[in-house]
């Protein structure tokens, strides 16, 4: 029989050493692009955590960032998601892979979800190209995946600042000679915990539909 490997706990000390594969999404690096390392998680042994998510030990604090939404009014990350179960992504509209996967797997964990659980998870995706993901084209990309997902955009230094306190490299986006952009970013999501608006568990990429089915109810229900 096939037993599944437990998530190890992390701690949210900063580690260079894990930097690299914790902030590793579409060809990233752990780095911004001056070069300065970026926060990460240091490995613990310790896992006592019910979810399938990886734990920390203790909890990153929720930005303090106001962007402008799909419909072009101005959004409080902190104010306007406080007490709800808040799933935090940094990605980009025109992403080749991790982005439309990792909002397509939430999607439909959230479908399988009672009402009471939809009702209380908002999903807030902020672009890190905003130069190409006009809040319209943002909103009109997010409609397939649901009502629970937020699109937001503005200032990319603001963004990078934002994803960099918890842990996540964003960089900025790079046009290739054949006319493509790319943007570089952290594939993690971050759950932020209604009981104290703080990031306790982070998905890497690759955590499966079931994975966030599984934990979706724990972590609207969950007093830490």
């Amino acid at each position: 029989m096939h037993h599944r490997t437990r998530p190890i706990r992390l701690t949210t000390t900063v580690l260079a050493t894990a930097a690299a594969v914790l902030l590793a999404g579409c060809g990233t690096s752990g780095t911004d692009h001056h070069g300065k390392e970026e926060p990460a998680a240091a490995v613990s042994q310790l896992d006592t955590s019910p979810y399938r998510g990886t734990a920390l030990d203790s909890g990153f604090t929720k930005p303090d960032l106001v962007l402008t939404d799909t419909t072009g009014k101005p959004f409080d990350l902190r104010k306007q998601t406080t007490g709800k179960t808040t799933l935090l992504f940094f990605g980009y509209t025109n992403c080749p892979d991790v982005c439309p996967t990792t909002m397509g797997d939430i999607s439909l964990a959230l479908s399988k979800q009672p009402k009471t659980v939809k009702d209380n998870v908002r999903v807030i995706f902020i672009t890190t190209d905003p130069e190409r993901d006009t809040p319209k084209s943002l909103g009109k990309w997010l409609e397939s995946f649901g009502p629970n997902f937020i699109g937001l955009s503005g200032d990319l230094a603001k963004v990078k600042t934002a994803a960099r306190s918890i842990g996540i490299s964003v960089e900025e986006p790079k046009e290739h000679q054949d006319g493509t952009v790319t943007s570089d970013h952290g594939a993690q999501v971050a759950a932020f915990l209604p009981a104290d608006d703080e990031a306790h568990v982070i998905y890497t990429a690759g955590t499966t539909t079931d994975d966030y089915a599984h934990d979706l109810p724990l972590l609207v229900k969950s007093t830490r």
